[in-house]
């Protein structure tokens, strides 16, 4: 249950979206194995395991590594294609895929109260159209995807907006999210999903659920 209305305690919020805005992190789990099927179960299987352990991750980190496991060099032509591939599998089902709950009506109402940003390991126009599509794009004053690192992104807003750090929060899904906002000084909450759980034992943070 979500209890704190961030934006009343902090100057920001930085949002992560696969997991946080939009329940997409298995729709993306689906379309990697996809990506992979014709070279075997087993790489499917070690595919499906890496994402769903590393959410967060940029797909231009993840991919080199599952194609060395698919015999296949990761040139940064093949890497690319590979890329474009993916994008086109998943966008649609990501845009489709269902709001975490409350989190429509939170953004919402609270944007125009603080600074939201979003900073995203999706490729910059890629999570763009997304969130054009879905029309919630107005309610960020930025919005950072890869290639530029999730702590990289918020070492920058924070200079650039002259925010604390400890004046803002990072709402994440994973333990890179957790991991960039640690860099940076900057609290965490974590969203608990099931594909999280080892990490909701490991963590000592305010966690919530939803935005109800």
């Amino acid at each position: 249950m979500f209890t704190q209305p961030l934006i009343e305690k902090y100057q920001c919020v930085f949002w992560d979206f696969d997991g946080v805005i939009k329940d997409s992190v298995e729709v993306k789990s689906t379309a990697f194995m996809k990506l992979f099927d014709s070279f075997g179960q087993d790489v499917v299987n070690r595919v499906k395991e890496h994402h769903e352990a590393n959410q967060g991750v940029s797909r231009y980190d993840k991919l080199p590594l599952y194609l060395r496991w698919a015999g296949i060099e990761p040139s940064v032509e093949m890497v690319q294609s590979y890329c474009d591939r993916y994008s086109k599998l998943v966008k649609k089902n990501v845009i489709e895929s269902e709001w975490v709950p409350g989190v429509l009506g939170y953004i919402g109402g609270q944007h125009d109260k603080g600074f939201f940003f979003l900073v995203t390991a999706t490729p910059q126009l890629e999570i763009e159209e997304i969130l054009t599509s879905l029309n919630i794009k107005h309610f960020f004053r930025r919005v950072i995807g890869a290639p530029t690192k999730k702590s990289d992104s918020i070492k920058l807003l924070l200079k650039e907006y002259s925010i604390a750090p400890e004046n803002s929060v990072m709402i994440g899904d994973s333990t890179s999210d957790y991991v960039a906002a640690n860099l940076n000084g900057v609290p965490f909450v974590l969203r608990c999903t099931n594909l999280n759980k080892k990490l909701q034992k490991q963590l000592e943070c305010q966690m919530i659920g939803n935005f109800l």
